[in-house]
């Protein structure tokens, strides 16, 4: 069963398999670089949320209110969500869950793992996802590079990897390669760049890397809209 992945820009990736589908980092208000509006996004089954940074949680509430979709996030940002109006029947268990722990929703399973990075409540984080159809993705969220990534590939052998690669807030393109090396990602989409002035404007320096750190992890660069079919 092939997978859809929609980047709408930043760190907002739309993954569909089979009719049920998540979104991850819904910063589509605001964002720069997304070309559609909050209403143009196709109902979700699931909203990932990695952190409590604006330009990640995002449309969150509003996605997960119009649509019923489930927000996995962790504990403690959970509740600053309801705080805004999220509906806590839509978080797991009320109150959202943690590092380490996974949880099944609509035949997906989300996996949530570490992070290094801040956030304004609960602790920055990842996922890695798994698809009904057995496809596996990993989204680090914002972070610095870590050794536990080696840790997270070999435990979720994955098909793809969405790292962040500009610089300044998250991993620069040395890190990110590197990134690739140590969780024996196929293939990776580069994500957190060109969003802003600070952050790295273009790939190139990400691809030179890589042919060097992770030869093997072929880069899908997207545009902002695009979708790819895998």
């Amino acid at each position: 069963m092939s997978v859809s992945i929609t980047w709408y820009g930043h760190s907002c990736f739309r993954v569909e398999e089979g009719g049920v589908s998540a979104l991850i980092d819904p910063f589509v208000t605001g964002n720069p670089s997304c070309p559609v509006k909050p209403e143009d996004i196709p109902p979700v089954d699931a909203v990932l949320v990695t952190h409590d940074h604006g330009d990640h949680v995002g449309d969150a509430v509003n996605l997960c209110n119009r649509h019923g979709a489930l927000c996995a996030c962790v504990v403690g940002t959970g509740a600053a969500l309801a705080a805004k109006g999220l509906k806590k029947s839509l978080i797991p268990a009320g109150i959202g869950f943690n590092i380490g722990g996974s949880i099944t929703h609509k035949g997906m399973t989300i996996t949530m793992t570490q992070a290094f990075h801040t956030t304004e409540s609960g602790s920055p984080v990842g996922y890695v996802l798994t698809m009904p159809g057995g496809f596996r993705l990993y989204h680090a969220g914002d972070t610095g590079i870590f050794a536990g990534m080696e840790l997270i590939g070999e435990l979720y052998p994955l098909d793809l990897a969405l790292l962040p690669c500009g610089g300044f807030f998250t991993m620069d393109a040395l890190q990110a390669a590197h990134a690739c090396r140590l969780l024996k990602a196929p293939a990776m989409v580069p994500m957190h760049w060109g969003t802003f002035p600070v952050l790295a404007q273009s790939t190139e320096a990400l691809k030179s890397a890589l042919a060097k750190a992770a030869p093997a992890c072929r880069m899908l660069e997207m545009r902002p809209g695009q979708s790819l079919t895998l």
